[in-house]
């Protein structure tokens, strides 16, 4: 399928990219035959499940480079810090982390330090980084991203810093090496960007304007993960809803989600994120009809406030949303709902958070992901004023998450007892002992068993049941 002229690299820059890589790679395995030893690489990433997808861009690039993956910071020869610039903390976190390795970089000099991803595609944090930061050896911003190998080989053959945090509007590119995380699950990208321009996000800043993959592109990285053994795919966008906007045949995203569901070998399907404006009567009854896709959804709320919702750009009001959060329980009366929510945006008052409250409790939300507002420079909402204090806006947060804790115990505790099927993804993080996998509706659960169930479908009965997971043990 064709798509808007000048979205998409060209096969020249790609293969110009491809050649870097294996001009790095001999260079590695010659020193290895001169008696030196192979070289790691440390990639750490901050921020959503995009930038892990490009962080997996990154290593494949590297692992062709003939780069072995380091488990500390310490053993390796090059370190990568992917950014995010959504929230105020990571931003601090990653300045922190940077700093911490200057006392590194004094001891090896030879050690590349690397950063990227959106927060780097703000020139005022490249800039802070070039004048404060003399140990980082590279910087790039996301629309760098598939140029990294140029970069590096710069920073090698030169022994020079690099800063390329280049203004475009984005584009696609097909064909990169990609290593995944171990387990039965990947991520596949189907679109970048955002046209939405909510007043508190800087994504549309950082990552451009909406640009999808064609449908042949994803259908076939899906049947190469399918072929590699993969069970389940999550499909990413900013908004997936806006998939195909930009394609001049038109399919848009309940038809994609149909064609990755034809893919043998793929048994579950999920996706993410939903913007409420765009959800579509179509997509809901293509997600209750087709068994593949996941009954599970992600649909930020933000705010419950029909005035702040309008302040923030969001394009829909709180009955908006129940409207059609109705429609969709109608279609799926079991499916999981998640949602984002911002407490403390600027201008809102106590009143009007009593309206998010109310949506929590009209919905009933499996889960909630929720921040108190972080101020974005270059958004909007960086310049309103604010009506709570800071003290004010903690009890907020902490009145909302006392609301959906109750929630989430009371939605976890339904199903004690129940007898759920779920896709074993390896160990659990809390407790090597024992199994962890996800129901359909990718709910935790935790269960005893062997190593040879990972990657495979178990059905579990519900023991014990907690606030954010669940204990079970396998049914004969």
């Amino acid at each position: 399928m064709s798509q808007r002229k000048n979205t998409v690299l060209s096969p020249e820059i790609v293969e110009a990219q491809k050649k870097v890589i294996d001009r790095i790679r001999i260079q590695n395995e010659e020193q290895i035959a001169n008696g030196g030893i192979r070289k790691k690489a440390f990639v750490e990433t901050y921020g959503c499940q995009q930038n892990v997808s490009d962080s997996e861009i990154i290593f494949g690039m590297l692992s062709q480079m003939g780069y072995d993956k380091a488990s500390e910071k310490e053993e390796a020869d090059i370190i990568i810090y992917n950014t995010c610039a959504v929230r105020e903390n990571a931003e601090l976190k990653v300045f922190g982390n940077l700093g911490a390795l200057k006392h590194l970089k004094a001891k090896r000099p030879e050690l590349i330090i690397g950063v990227c991803g959106c927060m780097m595609q703000q020139k005022s944090n490249a800039e802070q980084i070039r004048k404060k930061y003399k140990h980082v050896d590279l910087v790039f911003g996301t629309h760098s991203l598939y140029y990294f190998p140029s970069l590096l080989a710069e920073v090698i053959d030169k022994n020079s810093r690099v800063i390329d945090v280049r203004e475009t509007d984005g584009a696609i590119a097909e064909d990169y090496p990609v290593v995944r995380a171990e387990g039965p699950c990947a991520w596949v990208s189907v679109m970048y960007g955002c046209n939405n321009f909510c007043s508190y996000c800087i994504v549309p800043y950082v990552r451009g304007r909406e640009r999808s993959r064609s449908m042949e592109a994803i259908i076939k990285e899906v049947t190469s993960l399918a072929a590699e053994g993969y069970k389940e795919i999550t499909l990413l966008g900013q908004n997936v809803n806006s998939y195909g906007k930009d394609l001049s045949d038109g399919p848009d995203f309940a038809d994609l989600l149909n064609e990755v569901c034809k893919v043998d070998g793929i048994e579950r399907v999920r996706f993410m994120t939903s913007h409420p404006k765009d959800i579509s009567d179509k997509l809901i009854d293509t997600m209750a009809s087709n068994p593949k896709i996941c009954k599970q959804l992600h649909l930020p709320v933000q705010a419950g406030n029909n005035r702040v919702l309008q302040t923030m750009n969001r394009r829909y009001t709180k009955e908006d949303y129940l409207e059609k959060i109705e429609k969709i329980k109608a279609k799926m009366p079991d499916i999981t709902l998640t949602s984002d929510i911002i407490v403390g945006f600027p201008g809102e008052t106590k009143e009007e958070f009593e309206d998010t409250l109310d949506v929590l409790r009209k919905v009933r939300y499996d889960t909630i992901f929720s921040f108190i507002y972080s101020k974005r420079p270059g958004t909007p909402a960086a310049t309103m004023d604010d009506c709570l204090t800071p003290e004010e806006k903690k009890e907020c947060f902490s009145r909302l998450l006392e609301v959906q804790d109750k929630i989430s115990l009371e939605k976890n505790q339904a199903l004690s007892g129940k007898e759920m099927l779920v896709l074993t993804e390896g160990y659990s993080k809390t407790d090597s002992s024992v199994l962890s996998g996800r129901t359909e509706g990718g709910k935790i659960v935790n269960f005893r068993g062997s190593e040879e169930l990972i990657g495979k479908f178990v059905k579990v009965k519900i023991t014990e049941v907690r606030t954010w997971s669940l204990l079970g043990e396998i049914v004969d």
